[in-house]
């Protein structure tokens, strides 16, 4: 009697795994969207879009992408901001520079002519002036105040110089020689 109690015993175990099992199916095919593991379906997945990462934050100082390629000096009007870019499109310096009262307007240009050493329109004695264009009969162009400080011209002059920092125009007089782009961007 004990070996038919045993067949009894593993019939009613697996009787019992079979209705657990279906038990645990329906509640899964029957549970509301927001709680059940979602299905794919064929027309879900060919309409599906794939998830969009968020855009990495620009780098504050990244070239601004409206600047063109290739080899370039890139000043931003808005940001009083300059970039002088390798061929590759990698910034190797950056560096802020105070405008004088006539700035150019957005535009490509290149470096026309440059000056080692010269009193600015405004009297102040300027060295490296890298000159790219003209507004209006004013030359406009790069230049470092030779006592090294970044001062702002004068308002009511009707000069065209963008002064830099001494190191900052070492560094655009080595950069910029005669014939490289200069983009202005607004």
């Amino acid at each position: 009697m004990a070996r038919g109690s045993s067949g009894i015993v593993a019939g009613l175990t697996a009787a019992a795994v079979v209705a657990v099992s279906f038990l645990a199916y329906q509640a899964s095919a029957s549970a509301p969207d927001s709680v059940a593991v979602p299905k794919p379906s064929a027309s879900a997945s060919a309409s599906a879009q794939p998830t969009q990462k968020p855009k990495p934050a620009k780098a504050p100082l990244a070239v601004p992408e409206d600047s063109g390629t290739g080899m370039r000096v890139v000043y931003a009007l808005k940001d009083r901001r300059v970039w002088l870019v390798d061929a590759k499109g990698q910034a190797g310096r950056t560096f802020t520079v105070m405008p004088s009262p006539v700035s150019p307007l957005p535009g490509v240009y290149q470096v026309g002519s440059r000056t080692g050493s010269v009193k600015g329109s405004d009297g102040v004695m300027i060295e490296h002036v890298v000159r790219f264009t003209n507004v209006d009969d004013v030359a406009i162009g790069f230049s470092a105040a030779q006592d090294g400080t970044l001062a702002s011209p004068d308002p009511t002059s009707r000069t065209g110089g963008v002064r830099m920092k001494r190191a900052d125009g070492d560094a655009m007089w080595t950069f910029a020689t005669v014939g490289v782009k200069v983009v202005v961007v607004p």
